[in-house]
């Protein structure tokens, strides 16, 4: 017998998928075979993103330009979705608000941060729900970050806000899991992406050091040696979104080459 993940016949609405871990996501559950929607804002990203994914996969996505921190956007997606069929699959992504200490942030950037990290997560988790409770089968898989377990420097935005997600993800388990509806959250480690990118950048300039010193920090205390890659999150995902993972719920995955220290 041969074990294989297929998505054949499923739908799956992936977001912030123009770049990072959003398009690392979308392309492994295409090449899963599952009819995949991705949704961003920049509509050049966008496009390539539709062509990326295609190469990777064999198939097509269905791209919705949003910017899912304004409420008309995130109506028109659920309109989109219900014109062209709801998903079985929902991963839920987004950039990360800016970097900086408590005291360097405004009232103002708090708000921001929660209609980016949050809102758009619960907006579209009401929407998609009832669909996958009547028919008896559905995924929702948030992305979070370690920060929720171990508060890192100079993040406290994501720190504090990222939280969030988790309480949702064992709120939801709890109360949905006897449908037929996985919530599970996944918390990447160091991975190679835009956001990281901009992360090493901050630090350069904070430290006064190389643009590659301040990368290399940034993995040197994960036992795997190395910065994860957006397709190792999405092989999480394909699974986490099969048949074979139907008992796992309310569960916060690491990815992250063993950087967590922490035991629970």
């Amino acid at each position: 017998m041969t074990l294989e993940i297929s998505l054949k016949g499923r739908r799956a609405l992936v977001t912030a998928a123009s770049s990072g871990i959003g398009l690392g996501v979308a392309k492994v559950l295409a090449s899963a075979g599952a009819s995949v929607v991705i949704v961003a804002r920049n509509p050049e990203r966008l496009e390539r993103a539709k062509r990326e994914v295609a190469a990777f996969s064999g198939q097509e996505p269905f791209a919705i330009k949003a910017d899912l921190t304004k409420e008309e956007d995130l109506t028109e997606v659920v309109r989109k979705l219900e014109e062209a069929g709801l998903p079985d699959i929902f991963f839920y992504s987004t950039g990360g608000p800016k970097p900086g200490a408590f005291l360097e942030m405004q009232m103002q950037d708090w708000v921001d941060a929660f209609r980016l990290l949050v809102y758009p997560a619960l907006y579209l988790t009401r929407a998609l729900l009832p669909h996958m409770i009547s028919q008896k089968w559905g995924r929702i898989i948030y992305l979070t970050s370690l920060a929720i377990k171990e508060p890192m420097p100079n993040l406290a935005l994501s720190n504090v806000v990222r939280i969030s997600l988790a309480g949702l993800v064992r709120t939801l388990a709890r109360e949905v899991g006897r449908h037929g509806v996985t919530v599970n959250g996944i918390m990447p480690g160091v991975i190679k992406t835009p956001r990281v990118e901009e992360l090493a950048r901050d630090t350069a300039r904070r430290e006064g050091v190389s643009y590659d010193e301040a990368l290399r920090r940034l993995s040197s205390d994960v036992p795997a040696g190395r910065l994860g890659t957006p397709e190792e999150i999405g092989y999480l995902v394909a699974f986490l979104a099969s048949d074979y993972a139907s008992y796992i719920n309310g569960a916060m995955i690491p990815v992250d080459g063993g950087k967590q220290v922490s035991v629970f």
